[in-house]
């Protein structure tokens, strides 16, 4: 009798302790709704968007503003990567270096992702605010969602607080902005909680005309090979613009979506095949909607001009693959789009893409 205590009070105390470990979990981590109304900074005398006007766009992965100077512990198989963070000096170096490309650039709107804000691996700093400090007054709008933050995170390479977001800077008025949800991966529930929460940044631009232009942002889940995730992702994001269409808003999107252009997984080294599929999710974008690059343009001899990405690990010598996309709708015509590859090359992982649209 005192044995069967014994055990029912262990199972009991285990089971106490589990729940405490799951509420202290919980507390630490992000928990977004669905569908989350953001926060718009943005000046009542910003000037409106036209649809007379060329608007040129810059989105790019800033990789927490770390440049290209680290092999981090994700980079390679089973967390074998040297380093952790960057240090101080290169965060400030590639903030500038980042501030003078887009200056020299001038686009209307730009698109951000893996911004950070207040994690420990990049000094609890809030790098969009940073960004800004070095940018022309003209970039007085801007709106942000976050996708990974815990206040701890019990990882042996991390042990501290983590926090990045997708973020939105304009020259022009935005007047809404909401962040919508994506898919999460499968895995345990404690996991989970500390995991990124992928997300659809949505920001509407008041046309002078009337209407309004819908400019998107998102960075699709990385090493989730073998789930269903990424099509999952797509899927979502496909039904919102399909959406968009119905409501006859024009709209762009642009983003770190994290998959191979369709019939592209050949083309990519076997080595660095492991956190791709063969049949790529991002095809239903392609079917329906414009894209930059397009698909020919991704499966021509001149390929290499749209690759994106340039792993950190030290056998890719050169940007090799495409990752990094814009989609548009109907109501958008393209102008001209490119990669810039030489000023942007020691500042992340990956390349800008710098496009100009008109609204029909």
């Amino acid at each position: 009798m005192a044995i069967k205590t014994l055990f029912f009070r262990s199972i009991v105390g285990l089971i106490l302790i589990s729940l405490g470990l799951f509420a202290v979990a919980w507390l630490i981590t992000f928990h977004p709704p669905a569908v989350q109304t953001e926060n718009i900074s943005c000046p009542t005398d910003s000037p409106r968007l036209s649809n007379k006007q060329t608007i040129r766009l810059y989105n790019h992965n800033v990789q927490f503003m770390a440049g290209k100077n680290y092999v981090f512990f994700y980079d390679m198989a089973n967390n074998a990567g040297p380093d952790e963070r960057p240090a101080a000096a290169d965060i400030q170096q590639t903030l500038q270096g980042l501030a003078q490309l887009i200056t020299q650039q001038n686009p209307d709107i730009i698109l951000l992702q893996e911004v950070d804000h207040g994690a420990k691996r990049t000094d609890y700093a809030d790098q969009l605010s940073d960004l800004l400090e070095l940018l022309p007054e003209d970039y007085r709008c801007h709106t942000s969602s976050v996708y990974w933050q815990a206040s701890y995170l019990p990882h042996p390479r991390i042990m501290g607080a983590v926090g990045t977001k997708l973020s939105i800077i304009s020259k022009y008025k935005i007047h809404t902005a909401k962040r919508h949800q994506l898919s999460l991966i499968p895995e345990d529930p404690i996991s989970q909680l500390f995991n990124f929460k992928r997300a659809l940044l949505d920001a509407r631009l008041p046309l002078e005309e009337g209407g309004e232009l819908a400019v998107l942002t998102t960075h699709l889940s990385a090493f989730s090979k073998g789930t269903d995730t990424l099509q999952r992702q797509v899927t979502q994001i496909d039904q919102h613009l399909q959406q968009l269409d119905k409501e006859k808003t024009a709209w762009i999107i642009g983003g770190d979506f994290n998959l191979l252009p369709p019939n592209s997984y050949p083309l990519l080294a076997e080595a660095q095949r492991v956190n791709y599929q063969p049949d790529s999710a991002i095809d239903v974008l392609y079917q329906r909607y414009a894209a930059i690059p397009s698909l020919q343009a991704t499966q021509s001899a001149q390929r290499e001009l749209w690759f994106t990405y340039q792993s950190n690990d030290p056998s890719v010598e050169r940007a090799d693959r495409t990752i990094d996309y814009y989609f548009y709708s109907r109501r958008v015509s393209l102008q001209h789009a490119y990669i810039e590859p030489e000023a942007a090359a020691r500042l992340s992982d990956h390349l800008p893409i710098i496009a100009e649209i008109t609204l029909q």
